[in-house]
């Protein structure tokens, strides 16, 4: 294809060819052109091809008269329809050409003859083509084509610079047809004149929400240059006295890439928008104030950039939110008494951190955890414990990274470590993990030396139980994670006795829904194999297939939980009669408890574990003892309110059913307890809750259970790292018979860059009392 010059003053500014058809608002197509030189379009034309032109195929010409002034616009109308409900403003030319809405090409002729070229080569040959936009499927186009609009959005272009590729050029958004006299549709005055600090207003909504703006002055700070949600952020650098409103505001261009440089001073229009990253009228997350479907203007570049905020340790406030009851959108910002309201307050402008540690490992999603209070609860290893409710860890701030993956690689941290320098970049709310700094100077990565941890062996009268969340762990897994999970049970638990074992998954895993496979015997065969070969004992395992689809986790995957035993250590007593819908018993034979069936689930009918997975009791033999062990994984906290969302304080919607999980599980030990109240009873895996919270509080009630995460310091308390919070997911709970246990939670997972799990497993070890 030949090369041409990109057009240096009058551009097809906006294409919209689904005015009129069912669903449109606007009642006409039509064609906008922009110049940023005034330009007299005196025996001018637009001319408009199919989007697949056939030999037979000819352009269909609207001539042009008049001027399109310097950085103003110029509109075209075209055929109408009997939908739509708004008519374009009065229009400086018209035809009747009837556009498609979603695939075309208009070229903007100097001259009204109709063009004869049918290929993309041939018309951007033809001298006459002063510009040409090609959308949707397009064959006659600049570069490749515009992004096809529809009967409700147009294709218009984000700058006045044109790079002779419309894809890079145009973005796809609300059509916004304006006039010489800069009307707009209605006959408006093309919207309401605002600064940045009237766009964001003193609430977490924008006063603007939903309004055209015109005339936002700003400095071009930031840029979002891959991926599907493109645009730059602006700061103005004269800001207003009130610290409740920002002075940044991310200009959204779409799926194209935004034509301005940082340093640029721009002026600005286009919608206000609050973008939700889900449902906005039943969304729990905040939203982010946005100016869509944008044009604008370089005023001048290589400006200054206006000073980022340096967070400090006392820089964001240490409460995170007032007890509003509800939704806190419509409250006025309180940025020096709430950390929530300090973020929003900056929300679009650049702040900055300088040698923080990370307290929440680099992920796959290349974003890693901070703290701005590097003494706010700190753990025994370097990361931020999450301490109750009512205690949220207000210095924690996630990082992600503007810069290119190419040009610098996003940095592999483990908590502990130090970002160290300067990381600046401007503020961005993100569903996971809350507010961001988006970065475009990133700091470098010093080691902090964290190594995984070892626990020791157990005596030869000690009986060693562990338990360990093997993440969706299936028989179509890599090796390479076998392997690593095999070295932990191997190496870093010395071996365990019993392993109680949670997200095990069938022999396919995932890949297929519904296929009725549930057998998990090649997934717990290729693990065992693997321990084995990491020197590691030949365990044996007990489990029971669940029925298709019912227990929950990843759709196809039929997770449950399970046991694995060092046969040369401990027995397990089998007793028939287990299977997935048969509860499991108490009985009481010669003055001592049984299990009816082992391994059997426990009241795997019941309501409260619909759609999650059903707790596994068995029984065991240690040196003639008999040992109860139920394996447990109860509900995730999907649909709880998250810490950061748009509803203080947060309701935790799943603890309900974790609530009523815990009441059957405590039932059942109560059973045994009742039959031997010195019975050894340990309940172990993944509760999916805190140690404060009303699940374990059920469990743990009267001393009947003694949960033994509860017995480490409080910087000890954690088995998982959540967005940037060391927390607990996983417990031990032992009987009172169990009067001496040596409990460790080993750290090889969750804190790590690298992981085999997202879970750390726990481990005890004890002197059963013969």
């Amino acid at each position: 294809m030949p090369a041409r010059a990109a057009s240096a003053d009058a551009v097809i500014a906006e294409v919209y060819g689904g005015g009129g058809n069912s669903g449109a608002t606007l009642t006409g197509d039509f064609i906008e052109i922009a110049a940023s030189a005034a330009t007299a379009l005196d025996g001018w034309s637009v001319q408009y091809l199919p989007g697949s032109p056939s030999a037979s195929s000819r352009w269909q010409v609207t001539p042009l008269t008049g001027t399109v002034t310097r950085n103003g616009r110029y509109l075209v109308a075209e055929s109408t329809g009997s939908g739509g409900t708004v008519s374009l403003p009065t229009a400086d030319a018209a035809g009747s050409i009837a556009m498609s809405a979603t695939s075309g090409t208009v070229a903007l002729v100097r001259g009204t003859t109709a063009l004869t070229c049918l290929t993309a080569a041939d018309c951007l040959a033809d001298p006459v083509v002063h510009d040409l936009v090609g959308y949707g499927s397009a064959t006659v186009r600049e570069g490749s084509p515009a992004p096809a609009p529809s009967n409700t959005t147009s294709a218009a272009r984000t700058a006045l610079t044109d790079t002779d590729d419309n894809a890079a050029d145009f973005a796809s958004g609300a059509p916004t047809p304006v006039n010489t006299k800069g009307e707009t549709s209605g006959g408006d005055a093309g919207g309401t004149p605002a600064k940045i600090h009237d766009v964001q207003g003193t609430t977490r909504l924008s006063p603007l929400a939903g309004k055209k703006v015109t005339g936002v002055t700003g400095i071009v700070t930031a840029l979002r240059t891959f991926g599907s949600a493109r645009g730059f952020w602006m700061t103005d650098p004269r800001p207003d006295s009130d610290p409740r409103t920002s002075e940044g505001v991310l200009v959204f261009t779409g799926s194209a890439t935004p034509a301005v440089a940082v340093g640029d001073a721009v002026t600005v229009s286009g919608t206000v928008t609050e973008y939700y990253p889900d449902s906005p009228a039943n969304s729990i997350y905040q939203s982010t104030t946005e100016i869509t479907g944008p044009r604008w203007t370089v005023e001048s570049s290589d400006n200054p950039l206006p000073a980022p905020t340096a967070l400090t340790p006392t820089t964001v406030p240490g409460t995170l939110a007032p007890d509003a009851g509800g939704n806190t959108e419509n409250l006025p910002l309180e940025p020096s008494k709430y950390s929530l309201d300090f973020w929003e307050a900056h929300e679009g402008e650049t702040v900055s951190v300088r040698d923080v540690r990370v307290v929440g490992p680099s992920t796959e999603y290349n974003e890693v955890y901070v703290t701005t209070k590097p003494r706010q609860n700190r753990t025994d290893r370097g990361g931020t414990v999450y301490t109750g409710y009512d205690e949220p860890n207000t210095g924690v701030l996630k990082i992600e990274s503007l810069i290119p993956f190419a040009q610098r690689p996003f940095p592999q941290a483990d908590t502990g470590d130090t970002l160290t320098g300067l990381t600046s970049g401007p503020v961005e709310y993100d569903s996971f993990g809350g507010y961001t700094l988006q970065a475009t100077t990133l700091g470098e990565v010093r080691d902090g030396g964290l190594q995984p941890e070892t626990t020791r062996r157990q005596l030869p009268g000690e009986l060693a139980v562990a338990t360990y969340n093997v993440e969706n762990l299936s028989a179509v897994d890599d090796q390479a994670k076998f392997d690593q999970l095999a070295h932990g049970i191997v190496d870093s638990l010395a071996s365990p006795d019993i392993v109680t074992l949670e997200e095990i998954q069938d022999n396919n895993g995932a890949a297929a829904e519904g296929d009725g496979v549930v057998a998990a015997d090649q997934t717990l065969q290729r693990f065992t194999d693997a321990i084995a070969a990491a020197g590691g004992p030949r365990y044996e395992w007990r489990q029971i297939d669940p029925q298709d689809l019912t227990d929950g986790g990843e759709p196809g995957g039929n997770i449950r939980v399970g046991f694995l035993f060092n046969p040369r250590r401990v027995s397990f007593v089998d007793r028939p009669g287990g299977d997935a819908t048969t509860p499991v018993s108490v009985l009481r034979e010669r003055g001592k408890p049984h299990l009816s069936a082992s391994p059997g689930r426990i009241d795997p009918g019941n309501a409260a574990w619909e759609d999650s997975r059903k707790p596994l009791t068995g029984e065991f033999v240690f040196h003639g003892h008999t040992v109860f062990v139920i394996a447990n994984h109860f509900n995730s906290k999907g649909g709880d309110q998250p810490i950061h969302g748009r509803y203080q304080p947060p309701t935790r919607s799943s603890e309900e059913q974790r609530g009523q999980q815990a009441q059957v599980l405590r039932g059942f030990v109560d059973q045994l307890l009742k039959a031997d109240r010195w019975a050894d009873v340990i309940v172990a895996g993944d509760l999916n809750d805190y140690q404060f919270s009303p699940a374990l509080k059920t469990l743990t009630r009267g001393g009947a259970l003694t949960d033994q995460i509860d017995r480490l310091p409080e910087d000890e308390r954690y088995s998982y790292v959540y967005e940037g919070n060391s927390q607990v997911l996983d417990h031990i709970l032992t009987s009172r018979a169990m009067w001496w246990v040596d409990y460790d939670v080993v750290h090889i997972n969750a804190e790590f860059a690298e992981q085999a799990s997202d879970h750390d497993p726990q481990i005890i070890r004890y002197r059963p009392i013969f």
